[in-house]
C-alpha cells in the first residue's frame, strides 16, 4: 500500500521555526522527486519546494527562499522541511506530493508543476501568529 504522510504541523508564532516531515512508504521512494505544496484559507495550492531522487537538487518559491530548507533522507525514505523565520502569511495546510524523477518548476505563483504527481499526502497544519 502507497503512503506518503506528513507530518509536524502545529501553532507557532512569528519568528518561529518548525520542521515538517514527509515519510513515504510503498513504492520506491528513492526514484522520487518529493515536493511541498501548502494551501492557505480560500487560496489555491502552490508549491513551495521540491528536492529531486539521485542528485537531491532543490528548489525554492521566492516567498520562503533563504528562511526553507528542503532535505531527502533516503535510507529512512523521509523528506524534511525546516522552515525558520515563519510569517503569518505562511499559514496554510501542507502537502507533500511524490513525482517520478525530477521537480518540475513552471515558475510563476504557482512555482511547481500541480497536476500529475504520482502520490499526494494527506496536509498538515501551520498557523504562524503575529
Amino acid at each position: 500500500e502507497v503512503q506518503l504522510q506528513a507530518s509536524g504541523g502545529g501553532l507557532v508564532q512569528a519568528g518561529g521555526s518548525l520542521r515538517l516531515s514527509c515519510t513515504a512508504s510503498g513504492f520506491p521512494f528513492d526514484d522520487y522527486a518529493i515536493s511541498w505544496f501548502r494551501q492557505a484559507p480560500g487560496k489555491e495550492r502552490v508549491g513551495v519546494s521540491c528536492i529531486s531522487s539521485s542528485d537531491a537538487k532543490t528548489y525554492y518559491a521566492d516567498s520562503v527562499k533563504g528562511r526553507f530548507t528542503i532535505s531527502r533522507d533516503d535510507n529512512k525514505g523521509t523528506v524534511y522541511l525546516q522552515m525558520n523565520s515563519l510569517k503569518p502569511e505562511d499559514t496554510a495546510v501542507y502537502y507533500c506530493a511524490a513525482d517520478r524523477w525530477v521537480c518540475t518548476v513552471v515558475g510563476g505563483p504557482q512555482f511547481l508543476r500541480l497536476g500529475g504527481m504520482d502520490y499526494w499526502g494527506k496536509g498538515t497544519l501551520v498557523t504562524v501568529s503575529s
